[in-house]
């Protein structure tokens, strides 16, 4: 059975929309879904229980973020595979049971994400490669990919290189979809999603941790969901939080490589073109009125 782990925070109409989505189109498999509630202030989470009978609905006293609220959902969950489920996301088809077929069929697999589109179905970049220097080097003079053949260049690079066409292990996928198998936990530095992280860049996080523990990372493509993935209006509160990804990618990466020579000058190159591209989206904000995605 699949424990579907849905967390809510003040986004009543979206969670429900959620769950609907997945109540209509989840057929081919046994599932559960779990809601928590983080301490939501918007409505009385006992509305969903009115909307949705069969959910399993837990109740957090305070706001405990992504990765501690998605613990107390598993504490509750009965499942043997875990899906960790963005309430902001929605079904179109039945993603969940073919997204565990292909995850039962590959034991090497620690988690599986799938296709992610924005409601006007432009790709989410969700299949990803871990920073690195020479990833960033060839990110910042983009030149030199030409010397790649597309194919090469695609699976070099992933995120924005990629067409999201191709099934494969990839370094980590986006946390709004995240299927695995329970057991896995076991495997973890503290038998359980890691929560240093209140909020962003967990995904990266685990991933690292998931291929630490010896299993490999899958992007499936034959399946699709919605993701709204809505950014911020305020420009204020977009460049906050990239400043806050941009935090957590460096632990990320003192986790990965330390805290030596590589760790610094990857420091150097990484937050140096970031704190560009931040001021580049302020400017055009500032001329144009208008926020890059």
């Amino acid at each position: 059975m699949v424990s579907v782990i849905i967390i809510n925070y003040n986004t009543f109409q979206l969670t429900c929309d959620c769950i609907s989505s997945v109540l209509k189109h989840t057929k081919m498999v046994s599932y559960e879904i779990v809601l928590v509630d983080n301490a939501s202030t918007e409505r009385n989470p006992a509305l969903f229980l009115e909307k949705f009978p069969s959910i399993k609905l837990v109740k957090s006293e305070k706001n405990l973020g992504f990765a501690g609220g998605n613990n107390l959902g598993i504490q509750h969950a009965t499942g043997d595979t875990i899906l960790l489920l963005n309430s902001d996301t929605y079904l179109t088809e039945d993603s969940i049971s073919l997204s565990l077929a292909q995850l039962q069929k590959d034991s090497s697999i620690g988690v599986l994400g799938c296709r992610q589109l924005f409601p006007d179905g432009a790709i989410q970049y969700s299949a990803r490669r871990f920073r690195s220097i020479s990833w960033e080097l060839l990110d910042l003079f983009r030149f030199l990919l030409y010397f790649y053949t597309p194919k090469a260049r695609a699976h070099r690079m992933l995120g924005q290189y990629f067409p999201h066409d191709e099934s494969l292990y990839v370094d980590w996928v986006n946390g709004a979809f995240f299927l695995f198998p329970r057991p896995l936990l076991n495997k973890l530095p503290q038998q359980q999603l890691d929560e240093r992280f209140f909020m962003y860049a967990e995904d990266v996080l685990w991933c690292e941790q998931i291929k630490q523990a010896g299993y490999r990372v899958f992007f499936l493509a034959t399946t699709s969901i919605i993701h709204l993935s809505s950014g911020s209006t305020a420009i204020s509160k977009q460049l906050r939080l990239r400043k806050v990804m941009m935090k957590h990618e460096m632990k990320v990466m003192e986790l990965r490589k330390g805290k030596g020579s590589y760790y610094y000058t990857f420091g150097c190159i990484y937050l140096g073109k970031e704190y560009l591209r931040l001021f580049i989206k302020w400017a055009y904000f500032k001329i144009t009125g208008k926020l890059i995605r």
